[in-house]
Parts: structure tokens; sequence; C-alpha cells
């Protein structure tokens, strides 16, 4: 099933990986997205189109915010 979501930003990871943060329009849930894998990068839970949780991301500082 797929769902509408609303960009609110980008932010490239220490391991190289850039994640999308997204808000889902019908929940305002909002979700973590790896966009590209990192090519340094050996963590396990980083993988292309796949979420990610949200502590451990650390959204405080997005490189582009979209309104």
């Amino acid at each position: 099933m797929m769902s509408l979501v609303r960009l609110l930003g980008f932010k490239t990871l220490g391991c190289g990986c850039v994640t999308g943060h997204y808000r889902e329009v019908a929940t305002n849930r909002e979700v973590t997205y790896v966009e590209e894998k990192g090519l340094t990068c050996g963590e396990t839970a980083h993988r292309r189109n796949h979420t990610l949780a949200g502590a451990r991301v650390g959204f405080g500082a997005f490189v582009a915010r979209a309104s």
C-alpha cells in the first residue's frame, strides 16, 4: 500500500548515506527513508528505499527544507 508524503528535507549521514525525511499526509506521521547508500557504508540497516527509525537518524538540521 502506498501513501502520499510531503518532503521535509534531506540529510547526509556520517557514513555517506543520504536520507530523506517525509511526513505522511493522511496520518501526519514522519518517516525517514534511505535515498542513497554511501559507498563506504557498512551499516546493514541502511538499505536504499527503506525506512530508518527516527531516533537513530537525529534530524536536528536539514540540508534542504521543502515548503
